[in-house]
């Protein structure tokens, strides 16, 4: 594990992120600061898009972190082979794919176009403690 990096606060009985062999499962993250959540109620579609960038990407950081969490050393994130973004969305919504696009954009960022797998946007009627959005990942470990 690598120590240099702090994970996002458990909000229940579970690890932020657990490994097996070269791959990094994350747990559901919400937009939580220190435990806080920063951003709350349901994504709205009288609403800009823009309006929820900084919601899924501090979600995505918080996944992102809790994988990074678990590399040794000499070790980084290679691919994200599974995106899952779920989106607390009222009835009428129908974006969901470029919400979610905020997150890949945001691991595009951060790893590069080569960490890019595929991915999922799922619509939902609530989410642990009205979070509008909720970041989970599974990684390939690779070496630099």
């Amino acid at each position: 594990m690598n120590k240099n990096i702090t994970q996002p606060i458990p909000q229940g009985l579970y690890k932020p992120a657990v490994r097996y062999e070269n791959l990094i499962y994350t747990s559901g993250m919400t937009p939580r600061k220190d435990g806080e959540l920063k951003y709350s109620g349901k994504i709205k579609a009288t609403e800009p898009i823009k309006v929820y960038k900084d919601a899924v990407c501090l979600a995505t950081k918080n996944a992102l972190l809790s994988a990074q969490a678990c590399l040794k050393k000499d070790e980084k994130i290679s691919l994200v082979v599974q995106l899952t973004i779920y989106l607390c969305a009222t009835e009428d919504f129908k974006h969901h794919s470029k919400i979610a696009d905020y997150a890949s954009n945001f691991l595009l960022e951060k790893l590069g176009l080569c960490s890019v797998g595929s991915r999922v946007a799922v619509g939902v009627s609530s989410l642990p403690s009205n979070a509008p959005v909720e970041v989970m990942l599974v990684a390939v470990v690779g070496k630099y």
